[in-house]
């Protein structure tokens, strides 16, 4: 199998936008085409993660009009991937497969996505279709009240008295806004306390509205070749060592929704991949939809034991310079979550890691990192592995 390289990579600002989807995506390819010193007639694929393009913009079949976008069309095809929040993270993983084949020397990869079009009704209701429709959206489990559920189950089994708990939680937030402060590409560019996510409204009980990520419009793409290629273009390419991506059924049906069983199985073929174990990544992007997924993440990629992924926030093993610094971009709690474009998003901040062009927020000596993207209701967990 062939080395694969990220040559390189572009995104846009996230928050809201007036651009298209297409618009937006078209933005962040044309910085990674320019960065990658490539033209955009190299392209020999384009594969675009987009989660609810058909209620955002009344728009499906996407892929095609992004690359008519960046000027390609005929020949070139294009696949739109949806995997709900995890959608960009199985489209470079299906990217890398291509090329790493040899089927493909040069892909163009990313996601995009455009929920703040909607409104919080309308975008409340259009998450949620990524729950079970039979079990879990008509039901009322939203993904606030399934990590709701979660958060209660977890301090119950590991003994954590709820308030502290929830103190952790906050400090995971606070921890991530002051990362995003640093992150000129962020959505919410602003410190805040314990207090502030103490005091704010209730959302799902125990969580509260700093528990929670925002809905967000933006867009990410990298360009992916061969080791060879990426040599004789620039002087920095990150490779990608291992991927993984595994599925499992509708939350409710699982025994267990403190442990996401699917991203272990997902993360251990990462690993295995790369020949690599938790001690060797050195930063990592992970999904923190919520600031409970965070801990519940870290534990389950193997950085800490399960039960004590809060107490490790609290000692600051996860800030930058902590034992493994999580999501210095801010992650999706204060960098924001574009649906389909989140998991080139992690993948953008790996790569500026290990290249070492992320300043303030910069991990020191950072040469292995990875990406964790998990969509729907714990169904589909992505990990990817990325290298120098």
């Amino acid at each position: 199998m062939r080395k694969i390289a990220i040559a390189g990579v572009g995104m846009t600002r996230f928050g809201r936008s007036e651009k298209s989807s297409v618009e937006m995506f078209a933005e962040a390819a044309v910085e990674a085409i320019t960065t990658s010193n490539i033209k955009p007639k190299d392209i020999q694929a384009i594969f675009v993660g987009n989660g609810l393009g058909d209620f955002e913009e009344g728009q499906v079949n996407i892929a095609p009009f992004c690359a008519a976008e960046i000027g390609l069309s005929y020949g070139v095809p294009a696949l739109r991937i949806e995997g709900a929040c995890a959608s960009s993270s199985v489209a470079i993983r299906e990217a890398f497969i291509w090329v790493a084949s040899g089927f493909y020397d040069i892909v163009l990869v990313g996601g995009t996505e455009r929920a703040m079009a909607m409104g919080t009704p309308l975008s409340t209701r259009t998450f949620a279709m990524g729950t079970d429709s039979k079990y879990g959206e008509l039901t009322g489990i939203t993904f606030p009240g399934l990590f709701a559920l979660m958060a209660h189950a977890y301090a119950h089994k590991y003994g954590i008295p709820l308030p502290k708990l929830k103190e952790r939680m906050a400090m995971v937030a606070v921890k991530n806004h002051q990362n995003a402060v640093h992150n000129p590409l962020a959505q919410m560019r602003k410190e805040i306390t314990v207090e502030t996510v103490l005091n704010s409204p209730m959302i799902a009980d125990p969580l509260q509205l700093f528990d929670c990520c925002p809905f967000s419009d933006g867009a990410a793409a990298l360009v992916l070749t061969t080791e060879e290629i990426a040599k004789k273009l620039v002087e920095k390419p990150v490779y990608i060592l291992g991927v993984g991506q595994g599925s499992n059924g509708a939350a409710c049906r699982q025994k267990d929704i403190t442990r996401i069983r699917v991203r272990e199985a997902s993360v251990k073929q990462a690993y295995d991949m790369a020949g690599l174990v938790p001690q060797d990544i050195d930063v990592c992007e992970l999904h923190d939809c919520f600031t409970l997924a965070e801990i519940v993440a870290t534990e389950g990629l193997g950085f800490f034991d399960f039960g004590k992924g809060s107490e490790a926030v609290e000692k600051g093993e996860t800030a930058i310079g902590g034992k493994i610094p999580i999501n210095p971009s801010g992650g999706l709690k204060a960098k924001g979550h574009p649906v389909g474009a989140t998991g080139a998003a992690q993948a953008y901040e790996i790569v500026k890691q290990l290249r070492g062009e992320c300043g303030m927020r910069q991990v020191e000596g950072a040469k292995v990192g990875m990406t964790d993207t998990l969509g729907g209701d714990l169904s589909i967990v992505a990990n990817i592995i990325y290298g120098v």
